[in-house]
């Protein structure tokens, strides 16, 4: 399952947040330019090679050029098992780095683009300039085989991605958005294990990418109506199950109270009705011929259809000069 997802909110920009998967029987480099055939804009994304491959042959060939943004916090990620395997004192230098740099993002998170890109320039700049001279000088001192050495040369090799956010006060320092929205899609894949056919796993995409772009927007996905937490766009509903208001359950009477095993018991005979009722309900409409009048007619009624057009809009690799020129992979 590939996801693509966007999120303008933390530099204010236009558009809605919103995640689109697309369901493949492969991670193959043909996939990657099946997908984002057109888009020619910022892309973010790991240090997968085929995402280089692809932007190197869209330089050669002029069509459509396409910028990578690496992620930060994937650099971050090795240094940090180099710290739990061997208690690197250098490898924590580099984590610490890192970690003023993510305070800087913290602080200006929500401002405009320009003001994102000034604060960065003066701060952030210097900081990154410093950590580069630090790996340089590690790289000459550690064994290119170590796992330190991994971790330096790796960062190293992505620089100018993982610099890109210096440049443009629209670039994220990673892409934690859509490695957060991938996390459901992983646990539902453990616990389910097969989609069944690649029609199953194409509507497994086209629910998840509902579901999720509700939540990303603080929209319960059986209503369309907003949530009562902004905390409930980003877990699972059924682990807010201790407050009643945002799936109307009932009331909660504590977990020692009297009626305790009463109210479980009726939680659970709550929670099993509804999902008799969605697999006969929505989940059937949603893989009728008519899906899309039956399934979108509610999300359009609460206006949700623009964040699932930009969803439906990554997933398809579409172009539109109104559409978001940033997407993270």
């Amino acid at each position: 399952m590939w996801a693509q997802a966007i999120d303008d909110r933390p530099w204010q920009g236009p558009a809605p947040p919103a995640v689109g998967y697309v369901f493949a029987e492969s991670r193959g480099t043909g996939e990657i330019e099946a997908q984002p055939s057109t888009f020619d804009g910022i892309l973010q994304v790991d240090g997968y090679a085929a995402y280089k491959s692809l932007a190197k042959r869209r330089r050669k060939s002029n069509s459509a050029p396409l910028q990578l943004a690496f992620c930060l916090a994937h650099a971050r990620r090795k240094f940090v098992e180099v710290v739990k395997t061997t208690g690197s004192s250098e490898a924590l230098a580099v984590i610490a780095a890192i970690a003023e740099i993510y305070r800087i993002e913290e602080c200006i998170r929500g401002m405009s683009a320009e003001q994102r890109m000034s604060v960065r320039k003066a701060e952030s700049a210097p900081l990154m300039a410093a950590l580069r001279e630090r790996l340089e000088m590690l790289i000459d001192e550690v064994s290119a085989k170590s796992s330190l050495g991994k971790a330096v040369a790796y960062t190293l090799a992505h620089w100018h991605g993982l610099t890109a956010f210096l440049k443009d006060g629209r670039i994220e320092v990673d892409s934690n958005v859509v490695e957060r929205s991938l996390k459901p899609v992983c646990l539902t894949r453990k616990n389910s294990l097969f989609a069944g056919s690649a029609r199953g796993g194409e509507t497994w995409a086209v629910l998840a990418s509902l579901v999720n772009s509700a939540r990303l927007n603080g929209l319960d996905p059986e209503t369309g109506s907003p949530t009562c937490s902004s905390r409930s766009s980003l877990v699972p509903f059924r682990s807010i199950g201790s407050t009643s208001s945002c799936r109307g359950i009932g009331r909660q009477t504590g977990k020692h109270g009297a009626n305790w095993s009463a109210w479980r018991h009726d939680r659970s005979s709550v929670r099993r009705a509804r999902r008799r009722s969605a697999r006969r309900g929505f989940l059937a409409s949603a893989f009728a011929p008519d899906a899309g009048r039956c399934g979108l007619r509610e999300l359009d009624r609460h206006n949700h259809i623009a964040a699932v057009a930009r969803a439906d809009w990554a997933g398809r690799g579409g172009k539109s000069a109104s559409l978001p020129r940033r997407v993270m992979m």
